[in-house]
């Protein structure tokens, strides 16, 4: 498909905005916990807070304490915040198709940036052939059955307890730091080569690899919120189909229904044809979900959550400074080896 004619701006949307405050939000957080495990390595006071918001990379370690909420009624008093960042991402892609994905997640921004740049730089982007599309897609489903598996089937409730309890899952917000700052050198060129593809095809990572894409999709497909377009009015243009960041067919559907939808809008937002392409809710009428409605409902989710998990107790870390900075002078020894399964 070529996509040549059809603009893609970078931050001209309010989504775009909305995902550029949440990206610069995401990387002074990231700050924060590496200043915060510096000073706890110094041996010194600690005076900088732990970020809770740090522990939304650690959807393994969610999944493992919704079962354990789930089968023992206790939350998960190590990485609590994790589990509230997952549910925030479930919920909301229930309600708006996967829209964590297209609003929120910052490694699907950094990854829009990619192919944008790819566009502009070269005109276009790559859309792979269906015979390699279809099974390379399937391989963020398997990477999910795989997780799913170990943590909700595999793992016993007493195994989950003693996981959650132990020295290198108090330390597993630091090990996903040293992922980054102690980087080897298969682990960058992977990278790489990623940043690469995600350049020339349209969000390779999250198309292709993202389990946890892949989870908000399957939620996405039980949403009563749908892309619909009237064809009545449509006058075929094609615009909404080449500016869709998962090449979806929109101008041949009277309604959206893939976990591939993001709820991202641009196909409604780059329709020339008024009320013919609109992004609404099952049972509340002619109601639409303009970016502003959406950007609110998506904000104002989170908001709502992390206030509710704060004065519940359910967001920050039980873990204090003293034990944080004991563990951590054992943060190389082998007790704190990725555990197997």
């Amino acid at each position: 498909m070529n996509h040549s004619c059809t603009p893609i701006p970078f931050f001209s949307s309010l989504r775009n905005r909305f995902q550029l405050v949440l990206f610069l939000m995401t990387l002074a957080i990231g700050l924060q916990f590496y200043f915060f495990v510096e000073q706890a390595g110094n041996g010194g006071p600690i005076t900088i807070q732990r970020p809770a918001g740090v522990e939304g990379f650690l959807p393994i370690g969610a999944l493992l304490g919704w079962k354990q909420l789930l089968t023992t009624g206790i939350w998960d008093p190590v990485h609590p915040a994790a589990m509230v960042i997952l549910l925030y991402a479930g919920v909301i892609s229930l309600l708006f198709r996967k829209s964590f994905c297209s609003w929120f997640c910052p490694v699907g921004t950094l990854s829009e940036w990619l192919w944008k740049l790819g566009y502009r730089v070269l005109g276009k982007n790559i859309q792979m052939p269906k015979v390699l599309d279809w099974p390379l897609r399937s391989l963020k489903y398997l990477l999910l059955s795989f997780f799913v598996y170990i943590t909700l089937i595999k793992m016993a409730p007493a195994e989950i307890a003693s996981f959650l309890h132990s020295p290198y899952y108090k330390l597993a917000d630091v090990k996903m730091l040293h992922f980054f700052t102690r980087i080897g050198t298969v682990t960058l060129f992977s990278m790489v080569v990623l940043l690469v593809l995600s350049v020339f095809v349209r969000n390779f990572w999250c198309r292709y690899l993202c389990p946890y894409g892949a989870l908000m999709g399957i939620l996405g497909l039980f949403s009563p919120t749908a892309v619909q377009r009237q064809p009545a009015t449509c006058t075929s243009c094609l615009k909404c189909s080449r500016i869709c960041p998962s090449h979806l067919p929109v101008h041949q559907k009277t309604r959206v229904f893939s976990p591939e939808c993001s709820g991202c809008l641009d196909c409604v937002n780059t329709c020339p044809a008024a009320e013919t392409l609109s992004m609404n809710t099952a049972g509340f009428g002619p109601l639409s979900w303009h970016a502003s409605k959406l950007a609110m409902a998506v904000g104002a989710a989170f908001v709502v959550m992390v206030f509710a998990a704060q004065i519940t107790g359910h967001w920050k870390s039980g873990i204090d400074d003293g034990e944080f900075k004991m563990l951590l002078r054992m943060i190389d020894a082998p007790m704190m080896v990725h555990p197997t399964f």
